[in-house]
């Protein structure tokens, strides 16, 4: 068995990826034609094309105008099943998926609307695919009506703990949005027994990172990468235990970094600091859970050992209880022990 042949059949989880982000082009496609929305694309080809960034605030556009495709329960009840279905292809058997219920309610889509089709969706993808999900509700950065939106987002998240929210994030433009004025959220959805998992670090520097861990509470931190710039907080975060979000291709396409070779995930792991692996958009970047895993062999050189070492923190890292943490890791490790058995050791394809 090649290492490539291992890496693509192991199982894996994912804690960092946006529903939203994760519509396939044929879906997106189907939901604009189907809901009368205009894109400047009309194949799938063309979709791919579109997905090419100028900078963040470009992408952001793009990923509105993707939003602006879902309409009633059985759009959202398909994405999320269709994310359900490729999940199962690429052996993710649990995913805590992030989805912006500020932005659908602002377009005008009610929570029966949106928050029904999401469990139906979730509740048909475990039953068809055995692949859990889990939601991060994310409050965006935005000035306009920011306060209305997080408390809208928080009571959301609160009244969905019973349907799977476990926790509550922090998304959209980092650049002038600091994560601190966010702070009185967070205290309000932790206080309910939502876990912390904002955005930070990934366009803005380590002081974002800093934010996010002294006034939200972060127990995990989405990207995360330009903690690499301070020492110190690489060192706090390797002796808090505090994981990183990593997801490398978004990073590049996102010009957060100019290249693989650049990129500190080997740095911040070198330091001590838990890394899990993630997709982030994965249409949108043009690359899936199962590539990003790849590229810890291929870009980051790692071996079989670390990289199932990666793939474990992502279960780890989960805001599962205790518990169901623990059955799930030693299915990855019997999973794991079975592949390599079954193949003889993993070997670098010639």
């Amino acid at each position: 068995m090649s290492i490539e042949s291992y890496l693509r059949a192991v199982p894996k989880a994912e804690l960092h990826v946006h529903l939203e982000g994760a519509i396939l082009p044929a879906t997106l496609l189907a939901l604009a034609a189907k809901n009368g929305v205009d894109l400047p694309a009309t194949t799938e080809d063309e979709v791919r094309r579109w997905f090419v960034y100028r900078d963040f605030r470009h992408f952001i556009e793009i990923y509105v105008t993707i939003t602006k495709c879902l309409r009633d329960v059985e759009d959202y009840e398909r994405i999320t099943y269709d994310f359900g279905a490729e999940m199962a292809r690429q052996n993710v058997k649990y995913a805590e998926v992030t989805f912006s219920p500020s932005t659908h309610k602002w377009l005008g889509i009610s929570e029966d609307v949106y928050f029904t089709g999401l469990t139906r969706g979730r509740e048909r993808a475990r039953a068809d695919f055995g692949v859990e999900i889990a939601w991060v509700f994310d409050l965006v950065r935005v000035s306009a009506e920011r306060d209305a939106k997080a408390d809208y987002t928080v009571g959301i998240a609160i009244d969905g703990m019973q349907d799977g929210v476990v926790a509550l994030g922090l998304g959209g433009m980092e650049e002038g949005f600091p994560p601190e004025p966010f702070a009185p959220w967070f205290a309000r959805a932790q206080s309910a027994g939502l876990h912390s998992a904002p955005h930070a670090g990934e366009i803005a520097g380590p002081a974002s990172v800093w934010g996010a861990i002294r006034t939200l509470g972060a127990e995990r931190i989405g990207h995360g990468v330009r903690s690499s710039e301070d020492p110190e907080l690489v060192a706090y975060l390797a002796e808090h235990g505090i994981t990183l979000e990593v997801c490398p291709t978004s990073n590049i396409r996102l010009g957060v970094y100019p290249s693989l070779e650049e990129h500190p995930l080997r740095r911040l792991r070198d330091a001590g600091v838990s890394v899990t692996i993630n997709s982030d958009d994965p249409p949108l970047f043009n690359t899936t859970l199962t590539d990003e895993v790849l590229l810890l062999h291929t870009a980051f050189s790692y071996d079989i050992d670390a990289i199932d070492t990666i793939l474990l923190n992502s279960v780890r890292a989960s805001f599962l209880p205790s518990d169901r943490q623990a059955v799930l890791e030693q299915t990855f490790v019997t999973e794991m022990r079975d592949l390599k058995a079954n193949g003889e050791r993993p070997t670098p394809s010639s």
